[in-house]
């Protein structure tokens, strides 16, 4: 077997938006009818797919009767059954219907932001029985085009109001779901509301139940800001608040691509698996992309599917070769030097540590004199992804 074959313990999962999507975009008509949800999954187990993830329109539509989404949930979770694919995480479709147009529950109409949690609740429901334990928030229609409408101090408090209602539901109803808080800075909405991961950090701690809320990074949306990704989930990772991950490519300043992982910026997905994997990321590796809108086939649809996974497992054996390469290791040993006496000075605060670095003479000249071989090892990195190790 490969070392680069998808396994279940790998943790891969796709949404079924993924290849539910047709290739329509805003200027051309669909390329290809898009898979149905029990056959998505007859083909993702076959590729060694860990799990699926939905928004509650991906498997029920909208407006269907109880009996008829009764019956959707029962076969699906059969289809689940027979294929050994589960579902780790689900979320909630606030952005497709006309009806959330100026926003869900940051909606200016009390009607909408009421529905919007009707929604959302009810959704959390089917998450739960098809046995969910991440449920995400993407808020695609929280924001403004015409600031002079919508008043963004009034849009943070109504969406703190729905965050904390939610989890109270979510505790009531004991689902045990960790919620995730997904940022974009635009698109659909020309300005939408804690537009980056940073930004959905800072909320958190403002919420009621913020040791149940983190959040869920996209590589396509941060890079649209223009923002180093590795760095926001570093940021997350450190502050014990990436519950979730979105996996895709994405060149910056481009409206969202939603590319198949690894196909831009190799070096910065490099930087992310390798944090994810040294740092023992138990979460589920989720890939948020579609086919490019050329795809029409299965062979070239599912090798979407394939080359997503072949890509993070690529890159973590790159990952492996360039922490165990000898001249790597010199490098990083120049570039972090060592000295007992200074590492004693620093940590926590104490008047004992205070005065002694006060007092402390430091060699100013020695110090700034020291090489620092960032150049040699950016190209040993650069050799190492493309094989290169003379």
């Amino acid at each position: 077997m490969s070392l680069f074959t998808p396994q279940k313990s790998d943790r891969f999962t796709f949404g079924l938006w993924t290849l539910q999507n047709n290739g329509r975009d805003p200027f051309g008509e669909p390329t290809r009818p898009g898979y149905d949800p029990l056959t998505m999954l007859d083909k993702l187990a076959d590729l060694g797919v860990y799990g699926v993830n939905l928004h509650d329109h991906d498997l029920l539509g909208f407006g269907k009767s109880i009996a008829e989404q009764d019956s959707i949930i029962a076969a699906f979770k059969q289809r689940l059954h027979d294929t050994g694919l589960c579902v780790p995480m689900a979320t909630t479709n606030l952005f497709t219907h006309p009806i959330f147009r100026d926003g869900a529950f940051t909606s200016n109409d009390p009607k909408v932001r009421a529905f919007a949690l009707q929604k959302t609740m009810r959704s959390m429901d089917v998450g739960n029985e098809l046995g969910a334990k991440v449920y995400v928030f993407w808020g695609g229609r929280e924001g403004a085009e015409v600031d002079a409408g919508k008043d963004a101090v009034v849009a943070s408090k109504r969406m703190r109001e729905a965050m904390d209602f939610l989890c109270e539901y979510s505790v009531a109803q004991g689902y045990d779901y960790k919620f995730a808080l997904e940022a974009k800075p635009n698109e659909p909405r020309g300005d939408i509301y804690m537009p980056t991961t940073g930004a959905m950090l800072g909320f958190i701690a403002t919420l009621k139940h913020s040791e149940m809320v983190g959040v869920n990074p996209e590589v396509a949306h941060e890079t649209i800001a223009g923002l180093n990704f590795y760095h926001a989930v570093a940021q997350a990772l450190e502050a014990g608040k990436l519950f979730h991950i979105d996996l895709n490519g994405q060149k910056p300043g481009r409206f969202d691509q939603d590319l198949r992982f690894g196909q831009e910026d190799a070096k910065n997905a490099f930087f992310l698996v390798r944090m994810l994997e040294n740092y023992g990321y138990k979460g589920s590796l989720h890939f948020d992309a579609h086919p490019l809108r050329t795809a029409s086939d299965d062979a070239d649809i599912l090798g979407f599917v394939k080359g997503c996974m072949r890509s993070y497992l690529i890159l973590k054996e790159k990952a492996r070769i360039f922490d165990a390469d000898p001249v790597v290791q010199e490098l990083l040993a120049q570039l972090n030097p060592s000295c007992s006496e200074s590492e004693a000075l620093l940590g926590e605060y104490t008047p004992e540590r205070a005065n002694a670095i006060q007092t402390r003479q430091f060699d100013v000249d020695g110090i700034t004199a020291q090489a620092l071989p960032y150049e040699q090892l950016d190209q040993r990195l650069f050799d190492i992804l493309m094989g290169i190790q003379d």
